[in-house]
């Protein structure tokens, strides 16, 4: 049924170069692949359970790369993910018009961009202890909305992290990835238990997203530097926040 799609192979294309970009600053790419699978025309059935299995597998090759170099803060991550996988699971069995929590979203990541690249002046770097409660009212809610909308979180996690200056920019890629997963599969795993299968051929999706993500994972990782990885994140963010407005 996908692979039927007309221009498919134009979609394709395009699908590792979205999964690189995501991957370099720590995410899973689903406000991006839905955006990409709403323009071909994908089914909408198809699309929510295609985005996490893709988030899963680029998700976690970028949390690979940057745990192996030593980026991860743990601590900072099960605060967060307590709360937010249970959240997810129940949010991905939900089957309700989320367009205007997408809309609240889009205008959040606007400002969080807005902030990020300091146009309401520049702020302190110096970085804060998180407290246990916090973690959990922002994961709850993150891991909530993401699955209910079919996706993994990162797009609303990372610029909180930086926001309130909870971690560096790669320590947030590192909590970001692991974060995006485990509420990837909560999500995906909460869409099936209320009846929605997923494609065969989204296999072959997950192999040519893996190689975006591949490359994206190593060079965010290994060669970037946090500022430009600042820069890609608030570009990431924009196209999200303009799938989430428009498509």
């Amino acid at each position: 049924m996908i692979l039927e799609i007309e221009h498919i192979w134009v979609f394709m294309l395009i699908l590792p170069l979205l999964s690189f970009l995501y991957a370099s600053v720590g995410h899973g790419g689903a406000s991006g692949y839905l955006a990409l699978m709403s323009l071909f025309s994908f089914p909408h059935l198809v699309m929510k359970p295609t985005a996490l299995l893709l988030n899963i597998f680029v998700a976690g090759i970028s949390f690979y790369y940057y745990y192996k170099e030593g980026y991860f803060n743990k601590k900072l991550f099960l605060y967060f993910a307590l709360a937010s996988i249970p959240m997810s699971f129940l949010g991905g069995t939900l089957d309700i018009d989320a367009t205007l929590y997408q809309n609240i979203l889009a205008i959040l990541l606007i400002f969080a961009v807005l902030k990020m690249l300091n146009v309401f002046g520049k702020e302190s770097t110096k970085i804060k202890e998180i407290k246990i409660w916090q973690g959990i009212i922002v994961g709850s809610a993150i891991g909530f909305f993401s699955g209910l909308i079919g996706i993994g979180g990162g797009i609303i996690l990372s610029p909180i992290i930086l926001l309130f200056h909870w971690g560096k920019m790669k320590e947030t890629a590192a909590v970001s990835a692991l974060f995006i997963w485990v509420n990837s599969v909560a999500g995906l795993s909460g869409q099936i238990s209320s009846g929605v299968s997923v494609s065969s051929e989204s296999g072959i999706m997950v192999i040519i997203a893996l190689v975006g993500g591949f490359f994206g994972a190593y060079f965010g990782s290994k060669i970037i530097n946090n500022y430009t990885l600042r820069y890609l994140l608030a570009f990431v963010l924009i196209m999200a926040s303009v799938k989430l407005f428009f498509i």
